[in-house]
């Protein structure tokens, strides 16, 4: 039996609501209304379709429509009674609107868009986004030219030829135009700390007993290391005896998935809310809690399974996170915070729309609760275990940069820096790696067994 869905509604009559249930389905993925039929899916006997309806009908919506949109409007049988059947595919245009109001169908209801997400729906359309239009109160008083020129080496050091000075370099990258920094660009190199970055820091005895709280409201490349220092001070180090010149230190999380959900939080944000970015430390979890819901496009399970295209909510600062080499590609990083939880035996982090806003929960491994007793096995195995996830990790960094800098290879692991510089010494005597050239200009070279 039909029943109303994302692409299926029931009327009773011909009204305003099937105007604005057409309305909803050209701004999604388009669909059909059954008219002349009872919210159960029975046909209305009293239902009466008279000679010039079909037409009337489709009249109605077109001069209530902007931009106007013609449905096709077919007599069907349906159950042994004449109904109604308007259909309307996606509308490439959007959004529209009917009587100054835009709706979006969302599950098996219409969803009135709100004015910020009025301006997306139309962003997407000419394949832009709101980051990428000049900021309409900063100006260049308000960038710093040296955060510039720090991005600049930064591209440099990872391949990126820039011969221009800054503001042509500004120009280039679309961060400038009509002598206006776009909004990227105030996000990325403001001047001052301000109330367009807020990203609330919190850590939690209980759910009501805050120990330390801390604000950041600086631009937002300088505030992932902000946000990863702040977790950093209030999670669990637990340093393990190897018996070696060196010991290992492992982190409560896996630090390269904190590190992508704090990326995503940062990249993926509505900056047009009112709502600030909260980070929620407890003892045996983290919440991240970012302003800017999933796409309707995209359910939770398809962000799990990997079955979605990535439409980046802001696609000049993800364009350029990714030049600097801050991420890998669009749509691989909740994979990948799920393949490091995996690698660390720890439970998945878990997904989900809240508000007006996106959360990601992860659980620690209750590390505290872990026996520091046993077997003098237990512990060399377990060592073994751990030291070799690190070097497998740190191959891979070199792999992937063979220029990657020790220093790199720590911030990106989670490790200390002595921790980087006992792994590397473990791969040289193995015979995996070697050192070729200076440590500032030369690289690693992986050695082929």
């Amino acid at each position: 039996m039909v029943k109303e869905s994302q692409h299926i509604e029931f009327k009773p009559n011909f009204n305003e609501d099937v105007i604005e249930t057409l309305v909803a389905f050209a701004n999604a993925k388009g669909g059909k209304i059954l008219v002349g039929v009872d919210d159960k899916g029975k046909p209305i006997k009293s239902f009466i379709i008279g000679k010039e309806s079909t037409q009337n009908w489709i009249n109605e919506v077109k001069t209530k429509t902007q931009p106007q949109i013609i449905p096709d409007c077919e007599i069907i049988d349906y159950n042994g009674s004449k109904i109604a059947e308007f259909s309307i595919q996606e509308y490439p245009i959007k959004p529209i609107s009917t009587r100054g109001k835009c709706f979006k169908r969302v599950g098996n209801s219409n969803h009135l868009l709100s004015v910020g997400e009025i301006a997306n729906e139309h962003l997407k359309t000419i394949n832009s986004s709101w980051d990428m239009y000049p900021d309409p109160i900063h100006s260049l008083d308000d960038i710093s030219f040296d955060k510039v020129n720090k991005s600049m080496e930064m591209l440099k050091h990872n391949g990126v030829t820039i011969n221009e000075s800054t503001l042509p370099f500004l120009s280039k990258y679309d961060l400038l135009r009509d002598g206006r920094p776009t909004n990227a660009a105030y996000l990325m190199f403001k001047t001052a700390d301000s109330g367009s970055t807020i990203i609330e820091l919190g850590r939690f005895q209980d759910p009501i007993t805050i120990k330390d709280t801390a604000r950041t409201k600086s631009d937002i490349l300088t505030q992932v290391d902000e946000v990863l220092n702040y977790i950093k001070k209030h999670i669990n180090l637990e340093v393990i005896i190897t018996g070696n010149a060196q010991n290992i230190q492992k982190w409560q999380y896996p630090m390269e998935a904190i590190r992508e959900i704090v990326l995503n939080m940062i990249i993926h944000r509505d900056y047009h809310s009112s709502s600030d970015s909260i980070v929620k430390i407890f003892n045996d979890k983290i919440e991240f809690y970012n302003p800017g819901r999933l796409p309707d496009t995209i359910s939770i399970e398809d962000l799990l399974s990997n079955n979605y295209k990535s439409t980046p909510r802001n696609k000049k600062i993800a364009e350029f996170f990714k030049d600097l080499g801050l991420i890998e590609k669009y749509g691989s990083g909740i994979q990948r915070v799920i393949g490091y939880f995996k690698d660390e035996n720890l439970p998945l982090p878990e997904f989900k729309n809240i508000s007006d806003g996106f959360q990601v929960t992860v659980y620690a491994s209750n590390m505290e609760k872990k026996t520091r007793k046993g077997s003098e096995k237990t512990t060399e195995k377990t060592t073994e275990k751990t030291t070799e996830k690190t070097t497998e990790k740190i191959l891979r960094l070199i792999i992937d940069n063979p220029q990657i800098s020790q220093d790199k290879i720590a911030e990106t692991i989670g490790i200390t820096a002595d921790g980087v510089f006992w792994n590397i010494k473990k791969l040289k005597a193995k015979g995996l790696i070697k050192r070729i050239g200076s440590d500032k200009g030369g690289y690693w070279k992986i050695i082929e067994k």
